[in-house]
């Protein structure tokens, strides 16, 4: 037998909501839906994936065929104007580029420009309808409140048959629920449909759908079923059913009872949704669902972050690597950032022409997560410096490597860092987020942090002691909390209350900043010890979406670099700022003269925050030598390094007053030093440090000849949180003949593969700011 009255989707066609055939008002609309003025003839729906029901491609009906709208020159006020046609009160964003995938059929509009107030669409000016020079890969989308207008008639909405997506996918194991650890690798495949989660008919399935599946829960890949294991246990379970219908095995039965509301599952293999594949849905008068087969099943391959056992992870890591890798910077998620790929030993950005989902997912399986959530565009995960690799990524979706996709390599005249592509991947659920939370703050970014401790026992909430708490293990907090990155790690939080939650149950916590949970970071275990006890000194957070990323221009150091020997009498404010060798106390004040090393220092934000000094301008310190205020103890360090590490001499450069000197030509200056002025870097813009301002400079008087390291460290002590701590060294080589010095190789900490860095190194030294 097989069902009768299905209904086939196409890949686009199938995610659509909330149609209307009026325009629904104006920013203050009446309440009664008589009074609203109507786009005549028009229908909207919302449309693409993956999408809550109030946000979506946008999508007209005229003169009976269906079309999008172009996202050149689109704006807010648009989409205010569009949220209110399809029933919202108003838009709360809008996206470009088609991120909700690309439609089909014409392009309605182009260059629409409203004013927010209009109560048609047809009331904005545009090219005109059906005039467009633009494709489906630029189709406009709305974020629209979820807020319906007064008087909005849900009749409007289409109908239930062809309302049908699936808007979620998930696994359930067939045994042990509930105690198998997360994440979930193997079961059941059930998806959301809107009258509830339904299995899968497994007649038909294949490994292409298998790869979707595992791909959307955050697998990078597939294995083989056990098909004949899940045979036996329905055969079990029925078998205990019949014999003693009211024993566990009854309960066992009742879970494997089968509710199927999906079968005719065809995907390729290269979908980034399974709502991409062809999908055929039961009608509700279906009777006979899946004779004579049985629920789907998958078995996914976890990423190596999320290996279940040491073995796999030995088995994952063992896999030959080539010279072509792939990395992701300046997320504030894991599995997302800015793509970075290494070509000749040295890493580089990738340029966003072309970059789609198809390609994107490519990256995060390559780097062991699933598919990927969305491909960025525009340098939304922050600009990188340094060398764009390649532009027009063209990928089928099958690729094991970004290297193996067709793509064109560039010149610095092809595409800038603004256009640096970036993604967001699908990743397991591990439920991390459910054993930490945070109390007393003033928003759901803030608080005292408790952590759930317990097992096989029962389970309980305590406090973490705030002793050595700092940026990275707040880093790991709001990472575990799912809150972006720590704008501050507090160690003392009495202005937080706790409620009654006292039990200190976590102390010594130790962190590298790479964790996805505070549970896998050093700790001193069951027996807590803390040197300041109460709850006013526990842990505490601030959590931010975005944080700044400062960058040394390398290059200037190399071009800038020369000796001077200074007479003494001219260093006076200099050695009371102790910026020069400790053997300069002893000197024959004011004759003689210290050696410098002098350099140029051109500190970049290329973040998405301003970077701030932590401490407030009520601590800043007034230097009276130089007429400005000191706003950080310790902002970068110089230092003179053997090959085997051994530091010979250092810069003494205590502190700096931090200001934008210069900023990109869309950015304005925000911050300046002179006359108790703001403190910071601005995003797009750096500070400059002259070589002849100063304590710009190394005190090498003391140093022999010889064959050197130069090494620059931007915010050793991680006092100010950034997106990327991996990349605040920078270093040089060096030879000193006693009388002259050549420095060259100069780069960045992670600009190199680590071949390159072992080669270039030689010694377990600092390779950034974080010791090794």
């Amino acid at each position: 037998m097989r069902p009768v009255s299905v209904w086939q989707w196409s890949p686009w066609g199938l995610l659509l909501c909330l149609l209307c055939s009026s325009c629904l008002g104006s920013p203050s609309p009446s309440t009664d839906p008589e009074k609203r003025a109507g786009s005549q003839g028009l229908r909207f729906r919302l449309a693409g994936f993956p999408r809550k029901p109030y946000e979506g491609r946008v999508e007209i009906q005229r003169a009976g065929e269906w079309g999008t709208i172009c996202d050149d020159d689109f704006t807010l006020q648009a989409a205010h104007v569009l949220c209110r046609e399809l029933g919202f009160t108003e838009a709360t964003g809008w996206t470009h580029s088609a991120k909700y995938g690309p439609g089909t059929g014409r392009i309605w509009l182009d260059n629409l420009s409203c004013s927010g107030t209009e109560q048609s669409v047809t009331e904005c000016a545009s090219r005109g309808w059906g005039n467009s020079d633009c494709t489906h890969d630029e189709d406009a989308g709305v974020i629209c409140k979820d807020q319906r207008l007064p008087g909005f008639s849900d009749s409007n909405v289409i109908e239930v048959e062809h309302h049908l997506q699936v808007e979620e996918v998930r696994i359930r194991p067939a045994v042990g629920w509930g105690r198998r650890p997360l994440p979930v690798t193997e079961g059941l495949v059930e998806v959301r449909l809107p009258d509830g989660w339904s299995q899968v008919c497994d007649k038909g399935w294949s490994a292409h759908n298998s790869h979707v599946v595992c791909g959307m829960l955050g697998f990078p890949s597939e294995k083989r079923v056990n098909a004949a294991f899940y045979r036996k246990l329905r055969k079990r379970a029925a078998k205990v059913s019949a014999r003693h219908p009211k024993s566990l095995g009854r309960l066992l039965a009742q879970r494997q009872q089968h509710s199927f509301g999906l079968h005719g599952v065809a995907c390729v293999g290269t979908e980034a949704h399974l709502s991409l594949c062809s999908l055929e849905f039961y009608r509700a008068n279906d009777t006979a669902r899946c004779p004579g087969g049985g629920p789907a099943v998958v078995s996914c391959v976890p990423g190596p972050l999320y290996a279940a056992s040491s073995g796999q992870k030995k088995q994952q890591q063992s896999k030959p690597q080539g010279e072509a890798r792939v990395r992701l910077k300046g997320g504030a998620h894991p599995g997302e950032g800015r793509v970075e790929v290494l070509k000749a030993s040295t890493w580089g950005t990738v340029c966003d022409r072309k970059w789609d989902l198809h390609a994107a997912s490519v990256v995060c399986r390559e780097l062991g997560f699933g598919s990927a959530r969305e491909a960025l565009s525009g340098a939304r995960m922050g600009q990188g410096m340094g060398a764009i690799h390649l532009s027009e990524v063209r990928c089928s979706g099958q690729e094991l490597s970004l290297w193996k996709c067709p793509h064109k390599n560039i010149t610095a005249e092809d595409c800038s860092h603004s256009q640096d592509a970036g993604v967001r991947c699908n990743l397991p659920y591990t439920g991390a987020e459910t054993r930490i939370r945070l109390s007393g703050g003033r928003s759901q970014h803030e608080g005292r942090v408790e952590v759930q401790i317990g097992g096989p026992g029962p389970l309980r909430w305590g406090l973490i002691c705030g002793d050595d708490w700092g940026t990275l293990e707040a880093m790991v907090a709001c990472r575990q909390l799912g809150l972006g990155y720590a704008n501050h790690g507090l160690q003392e939080t009495w202005y937080w209350d706790s409620g009654n939650i006292t039990e200190v149950v976590m102390s010594g916590v130790r962190c590298t900043g790479t964790e996805l949970s505070l549970d896998q970071c050093a700790h001193h275990g069951t027996h807590t010890t803390c040197k300041r006890t109460g709850t006013r000194f526990t842990a505490g957070v601030i959590c931010s979406e975005t944080a700044s990323d400062l960058l040394l221009h390398s290059a200037l150091v190399q071009e800038t670099a020369y000796i001077e020997d200074r007479p003494l009498h001219m260093l006076y404010c200099a050695a009371e700022e102790n910026c020069l060798a400790s053997s300069a106390r002893s000197a024959n004040w004011p004759y003689g003269h210290r050696r410098l090393l002098r350099f140029s220092s051109q500190i970049h934000n290329l973040g998405r925050a301003d970077f701030r000094p932590k401490a407030g301008r009520h601590s800043w310190v007034w230097h009276e030598c130089h007429g400005h205020y000191h706003s950080m103890d310790i902002f970068t360090h110089y230092d003179i390094l053997t090959p085997n590490g051994t530091k010979v001499a250092e810069g003494h450069k205590a502190s700096f007053c931090l200001e934008d000197t210069e900023c990109q030509e869309d950015v304005s200056k925000r911050y300046e030093c002179a006359n108790f002025g703001e403190q910071g870097i601005t995003v797009g813009c750096w500070d400059l440090y002259r070589h002849d301002i100063d304590c710009q400079w190394i005190d090498i008087t003391d140093v022999k000849p010889g064959n050197y390291i130069l090494q620059v460290v931007i915010n050793p002590n991680f006092e100010v949180a950034e997106s990327d701590f991996t990349n605040n060294a920078m270093k040089c080589n060096c030879k000193y003949d006693g009388h002259r010095i050549w420095v060259h190789n100069c780069h960045i900490g992670d600009a190199f593969s680590e071949e390159a860095n072992r080669r270039f190194e030689r010694y377990p030294g600092q390779t950034s700011n974080q010791i090794i």
